[in-house]
């Protein structure tokens, strides 16, 4: 059986939204901060069902995607991500995963891009 971390780098990099959402926990939260979601207001998306609809959207868009660095420690799991939309936008992501009965159920995504 792959990994946790083997699954994800699969499913981000093949632009899989129904395969990452089935990572996730029925009460998984997502938290994402960058411009326009500070720290003091992160975006919150809670649910499996809300979560498979953010990765859907992610997953729809024309860009690729490379995860890099991974740290797995216990039930806890860290990785890097750079995406470039075709137009050479580049998009940066660190990723903080903690796992629950081999589920994510709690990920804090931290992102930067070009403008």
């Amino acid at each position: 059986m792959e990994s946790i971390g083997a699954s994800l780098k699969t499913a981000i990099e093949g632009r899989d939204g129904r395969k990452l959402a089935g990572l996730y926990a029925s009460d998984a939260v997502l938290r994402v901060m960058d411009r326009n979601n500070p720290p003091s207001k992160p975006r919150e998306i809670k649910g499996r069902a809300a979560i498979a609809t953010f990765w859907d959207d992610i997953c729809s868009r024309t860009m690729t995607h490379k995860v890099d660095t991974s740290i797995a420690e216990g039930e806890r799991l860290a990785f890097t991500q750079d995406c470039t939309y075709p137009d050479g936008t580049k998009v940066f992501c660190i990723a903080v995963v903690d796992l629950k009965d081999g589920l994510i159920a709690r990920q804090t995504v931290i992102q930067a891009w070009d403008e």
